[in-house]
């Protein structure tokens, strides 16, 4: 049995090039390849399939398993999209696309970009279009494409495929996406193909309003979608707002019901000058940018090479690497090759460069060996095997314990010590877990002393070698670890009881006694918001967008096991509060360290929502005064998170250097934030994030003073693309900002300062 989804496309069957299939029947069609790794596949199942066929693929695959084909001569750089039909109780897969010639991949197509309502007892027909990906609506960039990979996410997935083909070309219908109300007086209206919008009706509280003015953009990297702004003669007032077109007779209508109603609240919130805070630059960072563009794309103000990989980075020997047990402890060459020319390209592109030094014993020896090989760790004692080498074991029983007994640590590492460190600001990374990220050259948990020593002797060989470098440490991976070692509490109780991170900053306050120099510039942490937001509904939704208040608001009790179980010894334990908290540690145990968080995520870089707990976050770190940050690891440009650093900081466009207060009466931080800032000149821009996933919201702006704006927004109706224009704020100085949408405007005159 098969049921449609709407595609909003056609398919033409006049083409240069026939469908090229891949799977119809029984087996794999002629010169495709099975290239899968830990799935278990059954290529003529009989239990369901599509239409007339007799046979579907079954699918099971492990956590991060996938159904992958290879083509094997040639490329479908040529072909228009991916057509199939898809069963299973809505499987968490993603699709990605790849090249076995410079082995480069797509941006990830998650399933649920293309549909939510995957049922596992009858087909359901998808198509992805290459001009215009689902979720991001950008295109498939150019390649030599090869290879079609089914991954899985984490919980693993069963499901099963049938009729699945490249199809030649693509025929898109007019469509028109969403209308939303922007700003004071323009209608954004989001089409798709060629939607005619010569004739409109706009009707506000039953009465026609005049159209003043029509603007059409197009974003380059999402060609399949344009935007429309269409600018009324009159400002938006509470009531009903209607469109009429022609194009789609029927008519989408937006609630602008006056406070009282609940539905559509007026804010008033007053932007005053005076009492200004520095904003940080180096907040807008993230770890390893793609390319010199990237950075320019984003407007990336730092840009840190970081993670586990780094532990074992060994750029004098020939640039190798190891990623624990991140990747069955195997060497390799660095994917970004060497930390000098890497932190050359990164300066030339306008990125300030964070660069780990690995502070353990041992680091990589060469691109080809590992730790646990399976004629030393048999199959039967080792969990799982690298499905690319199956030699290369996980170092794990398959209760998730480590094998016995330890590697000989030479057989992979050779030795590391403080005179081989130089061109580094962060000491190591996570080393608190290194028993387990490391298990193979450090299998003894580390403790509070051994964790300070390793941290003071790089440091001195660090200052030694680049008298002015800052050094951050000891980028602690998260919440139970600012409190107490992986040795657990008795490490703490053989320290006064004295959490962790306090007794860091006081021994760091010796050490400068003791060297006549300071040896930790920046106290850096790695925050994970600790709620479980994994099943992606609505409810992980609205959870993870106003868990954000826990960057911040001395109110909000931690919705995980930090709020009932905060296992501490601080103050108010089960309240986050992380900014102020970690600048209030700082003050009281050693003033004048900076505040960093070198990593730090939004929990789902693919879906909107993640976009929108990126902007909010941005906007909280400048608020709040934090030093710099660092977004693990590299978001996808066009992906939701992107476009958040776009937002703020895209191709030289600044949010500001400097916070100004906004007072906002009844703001819902669940729901709303807002953040104010000035440049040197007095230009003001605002940055107003609307969290709610159906409800437009209107923000009475009376102390932003009319006139031109540049206005920058993504999200709404119409998904993830970004937009942007110039508008006129009228003289009532309100905005409106529509469900799940982030809006930056930017003042463009000076012109009321001299009236």
């Amino acid at each position: 049995m098969r049921t449609s989804v709407a595609f909003l496309a056609l398919l033409r069957l006049v083409s240069a090039l026939d469908d090229l299939n891949i799977y119809t029947d029984n087996s794999l069609a002629s010169g495709w390849e099975n290239w899968s790794w830990n799935t278990e596949i059954d290529f003529s199942a009989t239990d369901l399939f599509a239409g007339s066929s007799g046979t579907s693929i079954s699918i099971s695959s492990g956590a991060w398993a996938a159904l992958s084909f290879k083509l094997g001569q040639g490329t479908f750089a040529d072909y228009a999209g991916l057509r199939f039909e898809v069963a299973g109780n809505q499987p968490e897969i993603q699709i990605i696309f790849q090249s076995t010639a410079d082995d480069s991949s797509s941006p990830a197509v998650p399933l649920s970009e293309i549909s939510k309502t995957i049922v596992g007892t009858e087909f359901t027909s998808a198509l992805i279009d290459f001009k215009a990906l689902p979720g991001s609506g950008s295109p498939l960039p150019a390649g030599t494409w090869d290879r079609i990979t089914f991954q899985s996410f984490g919980n693993g997935a069963s499901y099963h495929l049938d009729n699945v083909v490249l199809v030649p070309e693509i025929t898109i219908t007019p469509e028109i996406l969403s209308v939303e109300p922007v700003t004071s007086n323009v209608v954004a209206v989001t089409t798709k193909g060629e939607v005619d919008l010569s004739t409109v009706g706009i009707i506000l509280n039953g009465k026609s309003v005049k159209v003043s003015g029509i603007s059409n953009y197009s974003p380059p990297d999402t060609p399949a979608k344009q935007i429309s702004y269409i600018t009324l003669a009159s400002p938006f007032a509470p009531g009903t707002l209607e469109f009429c077109s022609l194009e789609r007779p029927s008519s989408p209508t937006h609630s602008l019901k006056p406070r009282r109603a609940g539905a559509f609240p007026f804010l008033t919130s007053s932007v005053t000058a005076g009492a200004r805070t520095p904003i940080n630059p180096l907040i807008y960072g993230v770890n390893f940018p793609k390319s010199a563009q990237y950075i320019k794309t984003l407007g990336v103000t730092v840009s840190r090479w970081g993670g586990n990989a780094v532990t074992a980075y060994n750029g004098l020997d020939g640039h190798f690497t190891n990623a624990g047990n991140d990747w069955f402890f195997e060497n390799r060459v660095a994917n970004e090759g060497s930390a000098d020319d890497w932190i050359g390209w990164v300066k030339g592109a306008g990125s300030e460069s964070l660069l780990t030094v690995p502070a353990l014993d041992w680091v990589a020896k060469d691109a080809t060996s590992y730790s646990y090989p399976k004629s030393i760790y048999p199959w039967y004692e080792q969990s799982r095997f690298d499905p690319y080498n199956p030699d290369a074991g996980s170092g794990q029983f398959p209760n998730g314990t480590a094998v016995t007994p330890n590697p000989d640590p030479t057989t992979v590492y050779t030795g590391w010590n403080t005179t081989s460190a130089k061109n580094s600001q962060a000491i190591d990374n996570e080393i608190e877990i290194a028993h387990s990220t490391h298990q193979d050259m450090h299998p003894e948990p580390v403790g509070y002393d051994e964790e300070l020593k390793r941290v003071v002797d790089f440091a001195v060989a660090t200052k030694e070698a680049l008298p002015g470098v800052e050094v951050m440490a000891p980028s602690t991976c998260s919440w139970w670890f600012y409190w107490t070692s992986a040795i657990g509490w008795t490490d703490t109780a053989a320290h006064g009881n004295v959490d962790f991170l306090p007794w860091f900053l006081q021994q760091m306050k010796l050490t400068e006694r003791t060297y006549k120099k300071r040896l930790l510039d920046y106290l850096d942490i790695h925050y994970y918001f600790q709620p479980d937001t994994s099943k992606n509904d609505d409810t992980a939704k609205a959870l993870r967008l106003r868990m954000t208040r826990s960057l911040w608001d001395p109110t909000y009790v931690d919705e995980s096991w930090v709020g009932t179980d905060p296992q501490n010894h601080q103050t108010d334990p089960g309240t986050v509060k992380l900014l102020p908290r970690m600048k209030k540690l700082i003050a009281d145990n050693y003033p004048g360290t900076k505040l960093s968080v070198s990593e730090w995520s939004s929990t789902n870089d693919g879906d909107l929502t993640g976009g929108l707990v990126t902007v909010d976050a941005l906007g909280i770190f400048g608020k709040y005064g934090l030093d710099a940050a660092t977004y693990w690891a590299t978001p996808d440009e066009m992906g939701p998170v992107g476009l958040a650093y776009w937002l703020y900081r895209g191709f030289g466009t600044v949010f500001g250097n400097w916070g100004v207060p906004v007072n906002v009466n009844g703001l819902d931080p669940n729901t709303q934030g807002i953040y104010a800032s000035t440049d040197n000149s007095g230009k003001i821009s605002l940055v107003v994030v609307n969290k709610s996933p159906t409800a437009s919201q209107a923000f009475d702006l009376t102390g932003v003073p009319a006139g031109k704006y540049f206005l920058r927004h993504f999200g709404g109706g119409a998904g993830i693309a970004k937009w942007q224009t110039n508008v006129t704020l009228s003289s009532n100085r309100y905005i409106v900002v529509p469900p799940y949408t982030a809006a930056f405007l930017q003042q463009q005159r000076l012109d009321y300062l001299s009236k």
